[in-house]
């Protein structure tokens, strides 16, 4: 009931301002997730849930108030995320997954789809909100990427905020790590001694990334991911998420696109460009290309997962092909507004 009359509401500002003003209302779009996975309905904590709808519902309001005010779609995607990197209730920033070492290696990217403009970090470990840092290296580097310790200087120079590494622990992450270890779905892999040593792949704990992409009144597309990546990972591993084209996109000719999921598929199959490059040359909609990759390429080749989306016009795609995924949506147009967060199908 709460949300309904927040929808009620939102439908009668916009329509009151048009009124007012006598200027049609210009339509703008924002789409969020915070991750898709093992998320059945009865079997997440009440709290829990309620936290990480409350959460997707500060991030939808934070970007709103950007696009409302005639922000830039690349300004509410990267601080949509930076409120999904402060809550523990995701993995990303603060509540990231634990890597095999007890530590936490995050991952970011964001682009700008007027002008195809990207950045990444991939693999940092002090940096509060690495989606900021993404930005900082597609607007103030000639880079696309940088990583690792090289990445964290560059934040530094760069004025970002740095924290100690144990600020990303939340006690919820410890524990599922702690029991992730002791199961036995493990695969092995030897060193260059011969010496077997053990790689987790535990199903259900691969997901968790958090995401934005916007549609602003100036027609303008931009895309946002942040990941703590895979839990229990090692040697480094980078997935999808700090990859443009696999985990990110974003094209004023098409959509934006923010994905997540089993990384190393969606590297395989670049989904997120690949669902541009369905709508630009196969001429397909936004919501048959995305359930395409989502729903047929991707577990064709064993993997699974969502994306969100939005195109040039303003149609949303928010496809998954686990039990749920944390997502929630914003469009307000000469019709008014509709809003919705949500978990499971519907």
């Amino acid at each position: 009931m709460k949300f309904s009359w927040i929808v009620f509401l939102c439908f009668l500002s916009v329509n009151v301002l048009a009124q007012k003003t006598g200027r049609p209302v210009s339509r703008v779009v924002l789409v969020i997730h915070g991750g898709a996975g093992v998320l059945e309905r009865g079997k997440l904590d009440p709290l829990r849930e309620r936290e990480a709808l409350d959460a997707l519902n500060r991030a939808l309001d934070k970007g709103y108030s950007i696009l409302d005010s005639g922000g830039s779609a690349l300004d509410a995607v990267e601080q949509v995320v930076r409120v999904l990197e402060d809550d523990p209730s995701f993995n990303a920033g603060r509540g990231a997954v634990f890597t095999a070492e007890g530590r936490h290696e995050l991952d970011a990217s964001i682009m700008n789809g007027k002008t195809l403009a990207a950045g990444a970090v991939a693999g940092v470990t002090t940096i509060r909100n690495p989606i900021s840092a993404a930005r900082a290296v597609m607007e103030k580097s000639p880079h696309v990427m940088l990583s690792g310790r090289g990445a964290e200087e560059f934040a530094r120079m760069r004025g970002l905020q740095q924290v100690d590494n144990t600020y990303f622990s939340v006690e919820d992450r410890r524990k599922s790590w702690q029991q992730q270890r002791r199961r036995d779905s493990l695969a092995t892999l030897k060193d260059s001694s011969g010496k077997k040593t053990s790689y987790i792949l535990a199903p259900g704990e691969k997901f968790g990334t958090v995401g934005a992409v916007a549609l602003d009144a100036n027609g303008n597309l931009a895309a946002a991911t942040s990941t703590g990546g895979m839990s229990n990972k090692k040697f480094g591993r980078i997935g999808d998420s700090p990859l443009i084209g696999a985990g990110t996109y974003a094209d004023n000719k098409t959509a934006a696109i923010s994905c997540t999921g089993w990384g190393e598929y969606f590297i395989r199959l670049v989904i997120a460009k690949s669902v541009c490059d369905r709508m630009e040359l196969g001429h397909e909609s936004l919501e048959k290309a995305a359930d395409k990759l989502i729903n047929e390429k991707l577990p064709g080749l064993g993997g699974d997962g969502g994306l969100i989306a939005v195109d040039k016009d303003g149609n949303i795609a928010m496809p998954f092909s686990t039990p749920g995924m944390f997502r929630g949506y914003l469009r307000r147009d000469a019709t008014g507004m509709q809003r919705q967060v949500a978990i499971y199908k519907e």
